[in-house]
């Protein structure tokens, strides 16, 4: 193994006896400084009038080997258990010095490097110790060991503009739900499984952030969601024109379908409260029709409702007690009574209620007629 020395300045070394070495063993003054080992370097100071001196400065040496560099660290992760992918997303989100510390993503990071993976005989196991006996500990275990992958899973739909952090705690969400149904005497492991969950909550979750409208609400449209674009740009770079009937002939998903999502994904939510430039305060929903109607059509609404209550008012005389009562409590009333509300009133059936009112109606409408004419 290939050894480098690094020399490292007084100040910002504790000062080592020079009689004991770091390792334990006294100070050899006649060999090579070893591991940690405080050197003494001579320095002299000749006077003509005075016998030569020896002052000493202090000097740390310190031996490092390859393998506890980061090469070394990764050659070690390399050879060990952990999957290439896994070891690329760690590699890719460990803490550096663009990081800070408030950075979520390095400080999750940090924090699951501490949980240890599991040898399949030993996830094998856990599978089955809560398969049968619903154990919390056994869960957890395997959570904890796998929560590496779910972040290597996150980093594929980054892409895709969500935060990273809210990626990993989406397919951290499948990973408990595929423990929870992971069968461990079908003979795969629980990442294998998992995978599916993983990526589907991720997927959802991008489809559902993505507009406040439910953009995938089919199976076509979830696949055209994740596939649109990429198909249309592999299209163009064949030389071939990305049109909705080449996509359908690939895809195998209609045209019209394809027109649809691609319209759909074309633009972003809009505030309609958005002032359309900085130089003027007009929204979107300045622009838009609006909902109300026409002074003209109200004034006429307004004269029918005149009409009408001055007719009623005339008929008043003509009608009778009961059919009084079912005019106040039903036909002007803010908040009618049903029919069999009044039936149970006033000890009459729901059929009798329903004839009067029809009598009534019929006399209201003879009244509206004769002042029409």
């Amino acid at each position: 193994m290939k050894k480098t020395s690094r020399i490292v300045p007084d100040q910002l070394k504790e000062e080592v006896p020079t009689e004991v070495l770091k390792s334990g063993t006294k100070k050899n003054s006649g060999k090579t400084a070893g591991r940690g080992q405080v050197k003494e370097k001579p320095e002299t100071s000749l006077k003509s009038s005075q016998t030569p001196t020896v002052k000493t400065r202090k000097v740390a040496a310190e031996i490092v080997s390859d393998s506890d560099s980061d090469g070394g660290r990764l050659k070690k992760a390399a050879g060990s258990s952990l999957l290439p992918d896994v070891l690329a997303a760690e590699k890719q989100f460990a803490s550096s010095r663009e990081l800070t510390t408030s950075d979520p993503v390095s400080l999750y990071m940090a924090e699951i490097r501490k949980y240890p993976l599991l040898t399949r005989v030993q996830e094998q196991e856990l599978a089955k110790k809560y398969f049968d006996l619903k154990d919390p500990l056994a869960a957890q275990t395997l959570v904890t060991s796998n929560l590496r992958f779910v972040v290597k899973i996150a980093v594929e739909y980054s892409k895709f503009g969500a935060k990273m952090i809210d990626l990993i705690q989406e397919g951290n969400i499948g990973l408990l739900h595929a423990v929870r149904e992971f069968n461990p005497y079908k003979g795969v492991r629980l990442i294998t499984y998992a995978v599916w969950w993983i990526r589907g909550y991720i997927q959802e979750f991008l489809m559902k952030q993505y507009s406040m409208v439910k953009i995938g609400t089919t199976q076509n449209q979830k696949i055209l969601y994740y596939q649109l674009k990429k198909e249309k740009q592999a299209l163009e770079s064949m030389g071939e024109p990305g049109h909705a009937e080449a996509l359908s002939e690939k895809l195998g998903i209609p045209a019209d379908e394809i027109r649809e999502m691609a319209q759909r994904m074309s633009r972003r939510d809009l505030s309609l409260d958005a002032p359309l430039d900085d130089e003027n305060s007009f929204s979107l929903k300045d622009l838009q029709p609006t909902q109300n109607e026409s002074p003209d059509v109200l004034l006429s609404k307004k004269e029918e409702i005149s009409n009408l209550k001055s007719n009623i008012e005339k008929l008043r005389p003509d009608l009778s007690p009961r059919e009084l009562i079912l005019l106040e409590e039903r036909l002007l009333a803010d908040e009618p009574l049903t029919l069999q509300e009044i039936g149970d009133k006033y000890g009459i059936t729901r059929e009798a209620v329903r004839q009067m009112e029809v009598r009534l109606m019929k006399k209201i409408k003879t009244q509206l007629e004769k002042t029409a004419r």
